[in-house]
């Protein structure tokens, strides 16, 4: 690794705002935290116990079809939902935004299931996203431009047990 581009500490720090922030966003309704898998798990998992009101936890699984080096477009969701979405507020948790394409599609997706609300919580957002069209409402960091590890973060499966998140280059 390169260097510690967030450590432990920083990252507790801006998870407890987070909490708070989310906390005080949805006062009343049902608010489901729905957590894009792998790379989000440790950041919902520090997350929800953050937020301060009942709340329900569910994960999905996507997967992009296509060439090896871009995306079809095409989002197809290998693990849905067990909860039912209509009417209750849905948060959507992403470890690190970067083109935001499947991102994009998910919330095209999970916005005809008719929930109350629809937002996005992103820990890292690089601010290369050209296919985003819903901006995070929460967000963590601006994380720079480089391949990142830790906190949920992986190459080839490996790293996502740090408690910080380093850059690899």
């Amino acid at each position: 690794m390169r260097r510690v581009a967030f450590d432990e500490a920083t990252i507790a720090a801006r998870v407890r705002e987070l909490g708070e922030a989310i906390t005080d966003a949805y006062p009343d309704g049902k608010l489901l935290v729905l957590g894009l898998l792998k790379g989000s798990f440790i950041f919902l998992s520090d997350l929800v116990r953050q937020i301060r009101r009942p709340l329900q936890v569910d994960f999905l699984v996507a997967a992009s079809y296509g060439s090896d080096t871009a995306s079809s477009g095409n989002v197809r969701l290998l693990y849905d939902p067990e909860t039912r979405l209509e009417g209750k507020h849905i948060l959507l948790v992403e470890d690190i935004i970067d083109s935001g394409l499947t991102l994009s599609r998910l919330m095209t997706l999970l916005s005809e299931r008719q929930p109350r609300s629809l937002e996005i919580c992103a820990l890292l957002h690089k601010r290369i996203a050209t296919e985003l069209h819903h901006e995070p409402i929460f967000l963590g960091f601006d994380a720079p431009h480089e391949f990142l590890v830790g906190y949920g973060l992986d190459h080839a499966e490996n790293f996502r047990h740090l408690p910080y998140i380093a850059s690899l280059q």
